[in-house]
């Protein structure tokens, strides 16, 4: 009997409790709705156009340029261990044939400096003409992996222009209405004067966040190649040191005589 009374209860709570969490979620959606409309779609087709192409844009070209400069597709480790093998035996010629298999930054740029190396020059291996060949290829090889990097260098320059151009077009519709009615109705130039504000703000914030990818990404790119480099360079001094192995020891005494 008292379990039969305790159940009306339990279940009257239970509606209550559901009744309470439908209606916070349908106030935190109405919210969310309101603050879109607010910060987007009063700030008309501009504003729209900046949040919908500036962010999509932005967010593409990041997630683009994350899975590009990544440490295996410019100087992976077990490349550069099979290399160095390979140098340090002054097995140049399977060096090469390795590099030119592996589609990665470091072997492309080993496969087309390598064959520069001389062996009639014992001293140096031709290291002049190597160290060309890899400063031409970081040259041309630049220009195309830099091509993503600076698109998002030019979402960050264009969106303030972008903001700009609504803050003009704007205060260009709030003076308008001014010069329509003379004594104009607050609330009438209100429109015209939060398009202008809200382009501005997210112009800002798409160069504001467009410029941060933008030096990180570059950033990121510069640490590789430099990484790539200094492969090359410890490659080269390995085979160099190999050769000339003799000659070092030469000038280094056995012992000194008393």
């Amino acid at each position: 009997m008292i379990l039969n009374m305790s159940l009306p209860k339990a279940n009257a709570w239970t509606v209550g409790t559901a009744m309470t969490v439908l209606a916070s979620g349908s106030a935190m959606a109405a919210e969310k709705g309101n603050a879109l409309q607010r910060f987007i779609f009063d700030g008309g087709p501009l504003t729209i156009f900046i949040v919908a192409i500036g962010l999509l844009s932005l967010i593409s070209l990041t997630v683009f340029n994350f899975m590009n400069l990544t440490k295996a597709k410019y100087a992976p480790d077990d490349l550069k261990g099979a290399l160095l093998d390979h140098m340090v035996n002054c097995r140049v010629r399977s060096a090469i044939e390795l590099s030119a298999s592996h589609p990665s930054y470091l072997g492309r740029m080993m496969a087309y400096s390598l064959p520069n190396i001389d062996a009639t020059q014992p001293e140096d291996l031709g290291r002049e003409r190597v160290e060309d060949a890899i400063a031409d290829f970081s040259i041309n090889e630049t220009r195309k992996q830099m091509t993503f990097i600076n698109m998002i260098s030019l979402v960050a320059q264009s969106a303030p222009m972008l903001g700009l151009f609504g803050t003009v077009f704007g205060m260009i519709e709030a003076f308008s209405t001014l010069a329509t009615n003379n004594s104009a109705d607050p609330s009438e130039l209100a429109g015209s004067i939060s398009i202008a504000l809200l382009t501005t703000m997210w112009g800002l914030i798409v160069a504001i966040l467009a410029l941060f990818a933008y030096f990180f990404f570059k950033n990121r790119f510069n640490t590789l190649v430099a990484d790539c480099h200094g492969t090359a360079e410890n490659l080269i001094n390995a085979s160099i040191q190999t050769v000339n192995a003799d000659a070092h020891l030469a000038k280094i005494p056995e012992g000194i005589a008393v």
